[in-house]
């Protein structure tokens, strides 16, 4: 039998939560005073923790007001406090579109767990009783298409497939074509992983979402694929796939391999854009929905 999954969410954080239990001891240890240096003490622990600058100085900043409207006595107060208002730097019901009768192009750089997460989603998709449709568009890296192809056959589903070098929008052409005749609950199409950096291949990632969009009857998302141990370059990979393509929603992958978990924090306030899955391992079960408070309990060390 599985883990619960707040178990697996727990264990995956552990080096984030050590991380911060760390600074918080140092905290704690020279004494319980709200004076100056506590307060910037604490916000160099959550920058430490790949939070980002913008949404740790607004979470210190509403922290000291809270401890100046209540008159908290001391340190332990101040930091009880902090798994809430972790949690409320997420949106309060981030729409899952995922759940919906949608085609969904999956973005990302190479390494970020992308196929893997395509793969997942499908089983998950009918596990739950819903039809799916893969498109593989990664058409330049062979083990892709194989990966995939694997996932597929795994989950029983169809997969719409080219040789490899095929034009990626051509296959997400024919994705959309097939999967209207299917009646498709969801549809998936796995892109090539690529350099932010490279305007190339951005630009034909922008024709392959022309082209999906002209094509398709459901709404066509953008679902970026990220690995939480890139840290604050991960989020500057983000931000150029926003501007490129207007991202949707997040997957955040890896979070069991960094102590960087923060970087949930930086990216819903820094881009806005919803995280609707996390990943915490390899396992069919180790992504699921992301929920801010689990998150954010996981995430925080027991004061």
């Amino acid at each position: 039998m599985s883990q619960p999954w707040y178990k697996r969410l727990s264990d995956g954080l552990t080096k984030s939560r050590e991380e911060l239990q760390g600074h918080f001891n140092v905290l704690l240890q020279r004494g319980p005073d709200l004076d100056n240096e506590f307060w910037e003490d604490l916000e160099d622990a959550l920058i430490s923790a790949d939070m980002g600058v913008t949404a740790t100085t607004e979470i210190v900043e509403r922290l000291r007001e809270t401890a100046t409207r209540k008159a908290l006595p001391d340190a332990y107060a101040v930091l009880s406090l902090l798994e809430t208002e972790l949690a409320s730097e997420f949106p309060l019901d981030p729409h899952d579109f995922l759940a919906e009768k949608v085609t969904v192009l999956v973005v990302g750089v190479n390494g970020t767990g992308k196929t893997t997460t395509v793969g997942k989603l499908a089983k998950q998709t009918v596990d739950a009783g819903r039809t799916i449709l893969l498109g593989s568009a990664d058409t330049f890296r062979a083990a892709a298409l194989e990966q995939l192809d694997v996932w597929a056959t795994r989950a029983n589903v169809p997969i719409v497939k080219r040789e490899r070098g095929s034009d990626p929008a051509s296959v997400a052409f024919d994705t959309v074509k097939e999967s209207i005749e299917l009646d498709a609950d969801l549809t998936l199409i796995d892109t090539a992983g690529r350099l932010h950096t490279s305007t190339d291949l951005m630009r034909e990632l922008q024709k392959v979402k022309r082209v999906t969009e002209r094509e398709s009857i459901a709404p066509v998302k953008i679902l970026l694929v990220m690995d939480a141990t890139t840290g604050q370059n991960g989020l500057v990979q983000a931000k150029e796939f926003n501007a490129a393509l207007e991202v949707d929603g997040i997957v955040l992958t890896k979070l069991d391999g960094t102590a960087k978990g923060g970087i949930a924090v930086a990216i819903a306030r820094e881009l806005g854009i919803p995280i609707l899955r996390i990943g915490v391992g390899e396992g069919i079960d180790d992504l699921r929905p992301f929920v801010a408070e689990e998150f954010a309990r996981a995430m925080m060390p027991a004061i």
